[in-house]
């Protein structure tokens, strides 16, 4: 496993970090999860002073092992976050929005709803119009597609599809620890994000001009899940407002992989410096300079002639700390 080193000097006092001027963040989990993969994060951020909240997405509220509402087969990404939206607008103020996997794209999506004050994406699932089949993608899901019409019934992969793709940050004795946490997830939700273009309601579209705030991306360089070439789409998809950082010999579990330490760090430096709450509307330009600061540009891939991308080609950060490897 490498550590990731970090490149930002932290100056702000500890006093100074453990009180916060916006003290609300919402940690968003993804498929299969429920809000225990953000154990570590929550600890980690309440004592630096956040007061942050982990909900449930709906129907997850089950034991591993445990039959789920029949209803999961059939909830759509838009009932995940009319969920969300509804429990972040009874807070007193826009909080930040922490996403893992899918949680991220639901964390795009409260983002252009003008929900979050600043998105943090981690392994982050694309959204639409973004196209996010690969190789790698394919081979995942290829039992669940095949079992017609796996958008009416819920889906877990494998434990051998999963060790392969998305848990390979794991040793094996913590791959199959956490294996055995997981839960069945929406059949519907996985045909909205993976075939956004056979959805009628296309429940999966964001339109990239309604998010204002800034976004960070954290994208392992060995997740096959969600892979780096379909990242670096959707964070090219926002422009200027996104910036993708590259970990170098990280998988797709970032939030309980060894060295998650790290990445919370680099989360928390995003909030209280990259994007603090004091920022002015005009502040995308100071936002941008220090994402630039310390780092080499590097060319934007496109997705394949024809496909949609939405943006034209991007420039994407690349921090000292990581090695960037394409997929």
């Amino acid at each position: 496993m490498v550590n990731i080193t970090m490149a930002h000097e932290i100056t702000q006092s500890k006093s100074e970090l453990a009180t916060p001027k916006c003290r609300t963040v919402v940690l968003v989990h993804g498929m299969w999860s429920r809000p225990l993969v953000w154990n570590n994060f929550r600890h980690h951020l309440e004592a630096r002073g956040y007061h942050v909240i982990t909900p449930t997405l709906r129907h997850h509220n089950i034991a591993p092992g445990e039959m789920p509402d029949p209803a999961l087969a059939t909830t759509s990404l838009l009932d995940y976050a009319a969920d969300l939206e509804r429990e972040i607008r009874l807070l007193d103020e826009t909080p930040y929005i922490i996403g893992h996997s899918m949680g991220g794209t639901l964390a795009q999506m409260m983002a252009a709803r003008g929900l979050a004050r600043g998105a943090i994406l981690l392994a982050t699932a694309h959204c639409a119009p973004i196209f996010g089949l690969t190789p790698s993608v394919l081979r995942f899901f290829m039992r669940e597609l095949l079992l017609t019409p796996f958008w009416r019934r819920t889906q877990i992969p494998s434990f051998r599809v999963m060790r392969r793709s998305c848990l390979n940050g794991f040793s094996e004795r913590d791959a199959h620890n956490l294996y055995a946490t997981l839960i069945p997830e929406s059949g519907l939700a996985a045909f909205e994000l993976a075939l956004w273009f056979f959805d009628k309601r296309r429940a999966a579209l964001i339109d990239a001009d309604h998010v204002t705030c800034p976004m960070l991306f954290l994208s392992g360089a060995d997740d096959h899940l969600t892979p780096l070439s379909i990242v670096r789409r959707t964070a090219a998809y926002y422009g200027d407002k996104a910036n993708l950082e590259v970990l170098a010999g990280r998988s797709h579990w970032l939030p309980m992989e060894p060295g998650w330490e790290e990445i919370v760090e680099r989360a928390t430096h995003f909030m209280d410096v990259d994007a603090p709450p004091d920022r002015n509307k005009s502040g995308h330009e100071k936002l941008r300079a220090r994402f630039q600061s310390s780092t080499r540009l590097i060319s934007q891939a496109m997705p394949p002639p024809g496909l949609p991308c939405g943006r034209a080609p991007a420039c994407q950060a690349v921090r000292p700390w990581v090695r960037h490897r394409d997929r």
